[in-house]
C-alpha cells in the first residue's frame, strides 16, 4: 500500500515536471488575455487596487468613522483586506471557468487537466504579487506622511512573516478552485451562484469594518468560522499592527486550506476523465 502511494506521488511529480513548461505557457497566456485590449496593460495590477482603496476609504471611512477609531490606519487596513479577498475571488473564478476557456485544446490534445485551473490561479497569483508591490509603496506613503495616522504603524521583523497567510490562502484557492472547476462542467449555474456568494462574502469578512464593532454574538461567530477572516487577520497582524500572529489562526486556516485541497484533488481525480464528455 505504501509502495503504491509512493509510486503515485512519484508519477505525479514526473508528470508535473514533464508539463511544467506548458503550465508556464498557459499562465502567461492567461495574463496576456486578461490585459490584451487594455491601454495600461499589466499596470492595472497597480492602478486598480489603489483606486479601490481610495474610493472605499473615502466612502466607508466617512460612514464608519467612529467605529474605526481603534484602527491604526484605515486605508491600509482596508487595502490589506481587499487585496487578499480580491485574490480569493478572482483566483476561484478563474479556475471555475478554466475548462470552458480551454475546451478546444482539451478536446484535441491530452494534457493533465489540473494544469488548466492551476495555470488560471497562478496567473491571478502573479497579479497579486504585483498588487503587493503597490501595497508596500502605499504603506510607506502613509507611514512617512502620517496621513490617517499612518506614522503609528510599527515597522519591525514581523512584516517578513506576511508570506505565511499568503501561502495558506494560495493553497485554499487551489483546493476550492479544483472543486469549482469540476462542478462548473456538470452544473453551469455554479458560476452565477459563486458570483452571488462572493458578493455576500465581501460583507461577511471584516474588510471594510473591524470585527470588534460587531455586537451580535451569532454574527461574530459566523464571521470567525470563515477561514478568510483568519487569513486576512494574520496578514494585518504582520503588515498593519506588526505583531505576532495568533497560532490558532494559523492552525485553523491551514486546516481549512489543506482540507479543501484534499477534497479538491479527490473530486478532480474522480471526475477528470469524464469531463471531456460533458463539455
Amino acid at each position: 500500500m505504501k509502495k503504491a502511494e509512493k509510486n503515485g506521488a512519484s508519477d505525479f511529480l514526473e508528470t508535473f515536471k514533464k508539463y511544467r513548461s506548458l503550465l508556464i505557457e498557459l499562465t502567461r497566456k492567461s495574463i496576456k488575455l486578461k490585459y490584451r485590449d487594455s491601454v495600461l496593460g499589466i499596470l492595472w495590477s497597480f492602478v486598480q487596487p489603489l483606486l479601490n482603496m481610495i474610493v472605499l476609504s473615502v466612502v466607508f471611512g466617512a460612514i464608519l468613522k467612529r467605529n474605526n477609531s481603534n484602527i491604526i490606519c484605515y486605508p491600509i487596513f482596508l487595502f490589506s483586506g481587499r487585496l487578499l479577498f480580491e485574490f480569493f475571488t478572482t483566483g476561484t473564478k478563474a479556475a471555475l471557468n478554466s475548462f470552458r476557456a480551454n475546451a478546444s485544446i482539451i478536446k484535441k490534445v491530452y494534457v493533465p487537466k489540473y494544469m488548466y485551473p492551476t495555470s488560471a490561479i497562478l496567473s491571478t497569483f502573479v497579479t497579486l504579487g504585483l498588487s503587493l508591490l503597490c501595497f508596500v509603496c502605499v504603506w510607506f506613503f502613509f507611514k512617512f506622511t502620517n496621513i490617517s495616522n499612518g506614522a503609528a504603524m510599527p515597522f519591525n521583523g514581523y512584516m517578513l512573516l506576511a508570506f505565511i497567510p499568503i501561502a495558506i490562502l494560495f493553497v485554499l484557492v487551489i483546493g476550492i478552485g479544483f472543486i469549482l472547476s469540476v462542478f462548473q462542467v456538470y452544473f453551469r449555474d455554479i458560476q452565477y451562484i459563486w458570483d452571488v456568494f462572493c458578493t455576500l462574502l465581501f460583507y461577511m469578512v471584516p474588510i471594510i469594518y473591524d470585527i470588534k464593532t460587531i455586537n451580535t454574538d451569532w454574527i461574530r461567530l459566523l464571521i470567525r468560522i470563515n477561514p478568510l477572516y483568519h487569513i486576512i487577520s494574520m496578514f494585518r497582524d504582520c503588515m498593519v499592527e506588526c505583531v505576532a500572529m495568533n497560532p490558532k489562526n494559523i492552525l485553523y486556516s491551514l486546516a481549512w486550506a489543506l482540507g479543501s485541497l484534499l477534497i479538491g484533488v479527490y473530486i478532480f481525480n474522480k471526475k477528470s476523465d469524464d469531463l471531456i464528455y460533458h463539455m
